[in-house]
């Protein structure tokens, strides 16, 4: 099985994930590529403590960018969509 770390990269907090989370309990995180749902779930669970209902994922395609008279290439990364059980919350600002 992944490391926790390979799993979970970090989660994403822009204006749509926090109108996402006041309205839907759904919380948004950047995964590992080779991630799958079930490992998701599990790793949410076990770092937070909280009751997964749902996991919808997205792969998102690296952009390609100018480096001067050159392009390059941004890499691909996954986008999981999680949902919480009624009553459960997680708060990314805790200090």
């Amino acid at each position: 099985m992944a490391e926790l770390h390979d799993i979970l990269v970090r989660p994403i907090v822009t204006e749509k994930s926090s109108r996402q989370m006041a309205m839907g309990n759904t919380y948004v995180f950047e995964v590992g590529v080779r991630a799958n749902k079930i490992q998701i779930k599990h790793a949410i669970e076990q770092v937070f403590g909280v009751s997964v209902e749902d996991v919808r994922t997205v792969n998102v395609r690296g952009k390609t960018k100018r480096f001067g008279r050159f392009f390059g290439k941004r890499p691909n990364w996954k986008k999981a969509y999680v949902r919480l059980a009624d009553g459960d919350s997680l708060n990314f600002y805790e200090a």
